[in-house]
This record gives structure tokens, C-alpha cells and sequence, in this order.
């Protein structure tokens, strides 16, 4: 058990506790059960909103009561990623961690630190007898990665804090006072399959191996996006071979760059040799195009035995190739304002072919309404142009900087004095909680920090263990420094 050798223990033990606890996304049941039971079992006053958002208000230790209430908040759940060769249930089993040397990694699956250290933070706090600190009102929303749906339910009225911590930042030399609004862009198609050709030979396309992680704060890094990849691997062959596909499957959650994309394929019999030939090239220059930043690439194409009943009509097939390839994915613009910030971004998530359907995900990011919505309508007019329906979803606010803020100069005055350094005062192209909670409390100071997280929303996430305790040692430091009422 990893919270046995590790400091501070008490944020180890609450972190293993909660992993052990699956808590995907839409399906906090469990988690929020726990949560309930952890803060009843500390006496404290706890209660659960009508949209899920657990609540546990603490009161001021002697001394403190003349400070601000404060707001500590984490969200509850977690991306859940795997490697294509790990065998894992989300839905049953706990996290499985261990210690690599600074780190702590999951075997073959997302760790969770990603917002779970920040709850395990909020936990230690809650159940301590000795640290210092104002009134509390640790609040664990629910759904953030999938819809920041726990935030956007939480009504006015409910907090009373006039400061908010949000322990969600993955850069413990950052202190975040802004960060990218988003919005869902889902582009759909009905088919009527056609029986699979006569005179074809079936084939299994194979993307994988890709780096992923977090499609804000990565988007900007270079790495490859298997739909695109996949997409141009079909464009290539489309024309020349009679492709057709049977089926696609890339990408998962709109919030991860896809990792790993399969396609069932069929070719004409005669031209099967020249196809392979002709994309096993085609596969080795994508690879040295990304050899820097996918060392891991792996493009597989092998026949397969299997026979595919049908397949997209030649249509379908060619307006989704051309669609995928003209829509764009990663850095739209980057911000003149904030040094070395992405403003507006796309990540195509998922795209899905089968059962008479195509659909294709998107997540678009932005710090700036009104481009993010200009590049949402770039994405519904490239898919319109091939003959898909387009919906918005999911639409959330950013959060604007205020560089004047309180609870900043705080937190920028005890991180120097800790560190002999200044902090990093930055934007993120993560979507935080902060902005939407914003709209119902815009009096609310609030500031989002956290300790160093690597890879987040890909099975590579870790989290350093001496970034932890330089985190715990803020944390309880600014605890003490709460300005007064």
C-alpha cells in the first residue's frame, strides 16, 4: 500500500481509500456514496444536491473564526483510459498503483490523481484535529470531465464562502486565475449498409500506440490524433484500391486525444498486394513525421479471415474521409495576451462507424466566446459540406482572469517566501470548474492550484510524490494566511 511509505500519509491514505472507489464519469454513484460517508463519519454537516454535488461544511478552528469562509473544491470524477492490452473493469475494480522512483503510476490505466489528489487533500483537511484553519465549505462536484455537469447544476445560494480553492492545476509552479470555456460538436450520419463486395479480401487497420493526455493542456504538444492519422490512412487508399470500409472505431472521450483507432476494411482481391504495399509507406512516413513526439506509433495492417457482411455505401464512405480531413484538429489560435496560451483549440475525439451510422465527436476550447464559437461553426460547415447533421452540446463558460485578486496576492506572497522564487500567474486551456461556479457567485475570489500531474486522461498520468508534499505544505500555509472579514 503505497500510502504506508509515502508523506504526507494522510493524503496518501484518503487517495488509495478513494481509488479504490470506480467513480467513471455520468457514474458517481459509488464515489458520491463514499464522500456522504466519510464526512458523516467525521460528524460533520454533509448533504448531496439534487444533481449529485457533495457538500461538507467544517467550522473554524479556535482563532480562526474571524477569517473569510472558504470554498475547497475537487471534482469527484475521473477519466477512465486503458491501454488496448491492459484487461481492466472500471465499473468494479479499484485502481491499481505503484511507486516508480519521484512517481506514482497506474498499471496500464488512467491514475485518477487527476482530480483525486485534490479531493484526498480536501479529506486530510476535513479530518484533522490539529491544522489551522477558517470555515470550510468543501464542496465535490460531480461529472466534471464529461460535461462540468455537477458545476453547471450547483445553485446560488448554496455556498457561502466568499473565497474559492479549486485544487485542480497540474503544475505545482503555477498559480491559475483563468482558463478556456468549451463546447460539445457532434456531427452524425444514418447509412443503409450495402452487402461487402464479391472479389474483396478483408483487412484489419491498426493505429496505436499513440501518446494521448489531455486535450487542453497537451492539445498544443504535437501529438498525433489517431483519427487523423486513421483518416489519412484511408484517404490514401480510397480512390486507388476499391477500400471500403465494414466499420471504424477511434478515440473515446471528447476531453482525451485519441490513442488508438481501428478500421475493418475490404479491397479489391487483385489489388489487395499493391495496397499493402502502398500503405505500409504511406504508414512509415506518417511515423517519421512524428518520430519526435510518437516514438511509440504503431500503424498495423494485416489480413484477416473475417468476412464482413457489408459495408458504407461509397458516398457516405468518401463525404466522411473528406469531412475528417478537412475539419481541424489542435491549435486554432493562440492567444495574444497571455504568453505562450492556446486560445482556441479542437480535439476530434471519437469517430464511430457502424450499425447504419457515422459519428463523429469533437471537443472545442476556448478562453474567447466568440472565437469559440467561430471555430464550432468552421467544424458544423466542414460536415455539413458532407452531409452530416451537427449539433452543439454541452456549451460551458471560461473563466476571466482577475490579476487583482485577494486570495492571489496571498498565495503569490507565501509561494515566494516558501520557494525564494515567484510563482507562474497563468491561463490555462483546461476547462475548470472556476468559471462556471462563477456565474452563480461572481463576488467569489477564487484560485486554482495543485501539485504536478503528467499525461492526465491517458493511461501515462502520474503524479509527483515530492510535488505532493510541496503542494501540502502550501496548502496548510495558506490555510493560516486566510484574510480577515
Amino acid at each position: 500500500m503505497i500510502e504506508n511509505s509515502l508523506e504526507p500519509k494522510a493524503i496518501w491514505k484518503n487517495f488509495s481509500a478513494l481509488n479504490a472507489v470506480p467513480r467513471a464519469s455520468k457514474k458517481e454513484e459509488r464515489v458520491i456514496a463514499f464522500m456522504v460517508d466519510f464526512g458523516k463519519s467525521l460528524g460533520l454537516e454533509t448533504s448531496v444536491d439534487e444533481i449529485g454535488n457533495v457538500l461538507i461544511k467544517k467550522s473554524a478552528t479556535p482563532g480562526m473564526e474571524d477569517r473569510k469562509t472558504i470554498v475547497l473544491q475537487s471534482h469527484l470524477d475521473m477519466v477512465h483510459q486503458k491501454n488496448n492490452d491492459t484487461v481492466f473493469d472500471f465499473d468494479n475494480e479499484g485502481i491499481k498503483m505503484y511507486v516508480d522512483g519521484d512517481w506514482i503510476k497506474a498499471e496500464g490505466t488512467t491514475l485518477g490523481a487527476d482530480n483525486g489528489l485534490g479531493v484526498a487533500t480536501i479529506m486530510s483537511i476535513l479530518e484533522s484535529s490539529i491544522i489551522e484553519h477558517p470555515a470550510i465549505e468543501a464542496l465535490f462536484t460531480i461529472d466534471e470531465e464529461t460535461g462540468m455537469t455537477g458545476a453547471l447544476g450547483l445553485k446560488g445560494g448554496v455556498l457561502s464562502g466568499e473565497i474559492l480553492l479549486n485544487l485542480d492545476t497540474e503544475n505545482d509552479t503555477e498559480i491559475d486565475i483563468g482558463c478556456a470555456g468549451g463546447i460539445d460538436v457532434t456531427a452524425t450520419q444514418s447509412y443503409v449498409a450495402e452487402p461487402c463486395p464479391f472479389d474483396t479480401l478483408s483487412f484489419e487497420i491498426t493505429v496505436k500506440g499513440l501518446h494521448g493526455g489531455h486535450s487542453g493542456m497537451d492539445i498544443h504538444k504535437g501529438f498525433a490524433n489517431a483519427n487523423k492519422v486513421m483518416n489519412r490512412l484511408l484517404f490514401g487508399s480510397n480512390a486507388h484500391y476499391g477500400l471500403r470500409i465494414a466499420s471504424l472505431l477511434g478515440g473515446s472521450l471528447r476531453n482525451a486525444i485519441p490513442r488508438e483507432s481501428v478500421a475493418k476494411v475490404v479491397i479489391i482481391k487483385d489489388k489487395a498486394t499493391d495496397f499493402v504495399q502502398n500503405l505500409t509507406q504511406l504508414a512509415q512516413d506518417i511515423k517519421l513525421e512524428f518520430a519526435t513526439t510518437e516514438p511509440a506509433m504503431e500503424i498495423v495492417v494485416k489480413q484477416t479471415d473475417a468476412a464482413y457482411a457489408t459495408v458504407v455505401p461509397v458516398n457516405v464512405q468518401e463525404n466522411l474521409i473528406n469531412s475528417v480531413y478537412a475539419a481541424l484538429n489542435g491549435v486554432y489560435r493562440v492567444s495574444a495576451d497571455f504568453e505562450d496560451l492556446v486560445e482556441t483549440s479542437n480535439n476530434i475525439a471519437k469517430v464511430e462507424v457502424g450499425g447504419e451510422k457515422v459519428s463523429i465527436k469533437c471537443l472545442t476550447r476556448s478562453s474567447v466566446e466568440t472565437s469559440k464559437f467561430d471555430l464550432a461553426q468552421s467544424l458544423k460547415a466542414a460536415f455539413e459540406l458532407g452531409g452530416f447533421t451537427v449539433g452543439f452540446s454541452g456549451n460551458y463558460p471560461g473563466w476571466a482572469p482577475n490579476p487583482n485578486s485577494e486570495i492571489l496576492e496571498v498565495l503569490k506572497s507565501i509561494y515566494t517566501r516558501q520557494h525564494g522564487e515567484a510563482p507562474e500567474v497563468v491561463a490555462c486551456h483546461a476547462g475548470l470548474e472556476c468559471g462556471i461556479l462563477g456565474t452563480n457567485y461572481p463576488e467569489m475570489d477564487m484560485i486554482s492550484f495543485g501539485p504536478t500531474i503528467l499525461g492526465a486522461h491517458s493511461p501515462a498520468e502520474r503524479v509527483s510524490i515530492s510535488s505532493v508534499q510541496k503542494f501540502w505544505s502550501f496548502v496548510l500555509e495558506i490555510l493560516k494566511e486566510i484574510p480577515k472579514k
